[in-house]
């Protein structure tokens, strides 16, 4: 069973222990899906009604990005996961010879990459939630616009505790290339992310 596969109240239990895994990156792209399946919500109570009938074939569209993202963010539980134990794995590696020494180094660095890939790509995919959601403002159910902003202010919630977890991971990394790329584009990210969550939050709250 994965993460995602579990009831609530189970995941928040397995989140309040003493194991570090799930943890901040697994919450991060379950805040994410959570607001990907919002916006969802609001374009499943815009679709069919007469009143706002000239936006039902964008309504459609964001059904079906709301769902691919949704997926892809709960998969994204359990690759965060997968990717600390890659790093906890490198712990347990014998070290009393040169070469283990060594392999071992090594290892941790891949690990170590392998682990701020995972929530640097739910970055990327709360960026594209916001997008989703954005294009929904002022062309949905006005009675479920709260839900709306609330979905803005969860995938952005997303984007900055992923992007805690990438720059966790890349102060340890040797590879300054690597590292570089990655600041490069994670700050590149929130640069977007924050002021688009801004604008769509600010934007419902003034029309309520």
């Amino acid at each position: 069973m994965t993460s995602a596969e579990l009831k609530i109240n189970e995941f928040t239990e397995a989140l309040s222990g003493s194991s570090p895994t799930p943890g901040g990156g697994s919450a991060a792209a379950l805040a994410g899906a959570l607001g990907a399946a919002l916006t969802s919500m609001v374009a499943s109570l815009t679709t069919g009604r007469e009143k706002y009938r000239e936006h039902e074939e964008l309504m459609r569209e964001i059904l079906k990005e709301t769902k691919e993202l949704r997926e892809a963010l709960l998969i994204s539980i359990d690759r965060d996961i997968e990717a600390f134990n890659g790093v906890s794995a490198v712990y347990k590696m014998p070290k009393e010879t040169v070469d283990e020494k060594e392999a071992r180094k090594q290892a941790m660095q891949t690990a170590l990459k392998d682990a701020a890939k995972a929530p640097y790509h739910m970055m990327e995919l709360a960026l594209k939630g916001l997008s989703i959601t954005d294009k929904a403002v002022g062309k949905s159910n006005v009675n479920a616009a709260s839900d709306l902003g609330v979905a803005a202010l969860t995938l952005s919630a997303c984007a900055r505790s992923a992007w805690l977890n990438v720059l966790i991971n890349l102060s340890s990394i040797k590879d300054q290339a690597f590292v570089d790329e990655y600041r490069s584009k994670g700050e590149d990210i929130i640069a977007r992310a924050i002021p688009l969550a801004e604008k769509i939050y600010d934007e419902i709250a003034a029309s309520v």
